[in-house]
Order: C-alpha cells, then structure tokens, then sequence
C-alpha cells in the first residue's frame, strides 16, 4: 500500500487531550476503511505564520499512514468537515523516515546544519 504523511491543524482553543482525539478518531477512519496509522507524533500548540479562521495559533499532528487512496481521501474528506480541524496537508512518501520528526528532535541532535557566523 502506499505510504502518506499528513500534517494537521486544529484549533487553538482545544485542549491537549481533545487535540490528541483528534488524531485518534482519523487514525480509526483509516483502519475502517483498510488502512493503518503507523506513527503519530502531537506537536502541541505553535503560532502560524499568518492567520487562519482569525486564529494565531493552533494544534499541530504529524501522522505517518499506510494506507489506500481511498481511506485516504476518505480521511481528508472527513478532515475538511470537521469544524475543529483548520487545515490539512497530505503527501505522498517513497518511504517513512525512522525516528522522530525533525519538528521533534532536540536542535542538537539535528545534523546537516552548517554552522552560525
């Protein structure tokens, strides 16, 4: 099947918990429809770069999936109606990184950076 990465954006005003419920209630949408949610990694609330629906802030998910198209548009569909949920972006990967996400990791721990002058 093939591999997806999809970041997600919900409202500022959730909480943690209702935040993480979110990617609960997609990751069971996926495996209804055939897929399944292979790594999820919450963000926890960051400031955007400009805003959206007159919010500053929101609750970042990253999801790694492996799933069918077809639980995947399913998925973003039902994404698009949920009032929490701000914006969504999915794309298609050759494969999924091993670790955690760059956003995650400790800024010493990133490597390829060149030095400050």
């Amino acid at each position: 099947m093939p591999l997806y990465e999809h970041v997600m954006i919900a409202r500022q005003d959730l909480s943690n918990s209702q935040a993480e419920g979110l990617i609960e209630h997609f990751g069971a949408v996926l495996s209804d429809n055939g897929g399944k949610l292979v790594d999820q990694e919450y963000w926890g609330v960051k400031t955007m770069a400009y805003k959206i629906n007159k919010n500053r802030k929101g609750h970042y998910a990253f999801l790694k999936t492996d799933a069918p198209s077809s639980a995947v548009q399913e998925m973003e569909r039902l994404m698009r109606l949920h009032d929490d949920v701000m914006r969504v972006l999915t794309i298609k990967v050759d494969e999924h990184a091993e670790g955690p996400s760059v956003q995650m990791q400790k800024r010493d721990e990133r490597d390829g950076r060149r030095e400050r002058r």
